[in-house]
């Protein structure tokens, strides 16, 4: 079966939480849109996947930080990062103003 979509369709108008919504899953392979506005990762927080993860941020801005770093990574449209297996990060900030649209590509 072919399936389509737009990625922009249906970003909810409530983001008091982040919005995920899976687009495609195989046994390698995971992909989703994710939406933020103004969430973050709790600071005493770390996240360590045990797959790799490619995501790019299709609108708005972020700032990704990975354990080791001083200062979070600014994201902005367009940008993308390959996150290692095991390679702790945190979302420090997401747009305050606009929704985050990001894609995300789980793979192994």
């Amino acid at each position: 079966m072919i399936e389509g979509g737009n990625l922009f369709d249906g970003i909810p108008a409530d983001l008091s939480e982040e919005h995920f919504t899976p687009l495609l899953a195989t046994t390698t392979i995971r992909i989703e849109r994710i939406v933020s506005r103004g969430q973050a990762t709790a600071p005493d927080r770390w996240c360590d996947q045990p797959q790799p993860e490619w995501v790019v941020v299709l609108a708005g801005s972020a700032g990704v930080q990975f354990e080791g770093e001083a200062a979070p990574r600014t994201v902005n449209k367009g940008d993308y990062l390959h996150i290692p297996a095991h390679a702790r990060h945190r979302v420090a900030w997401t747009d305050a103003d606009e929704p985050t649209v990001w894609l995300a590509v789980h793979h192994r």
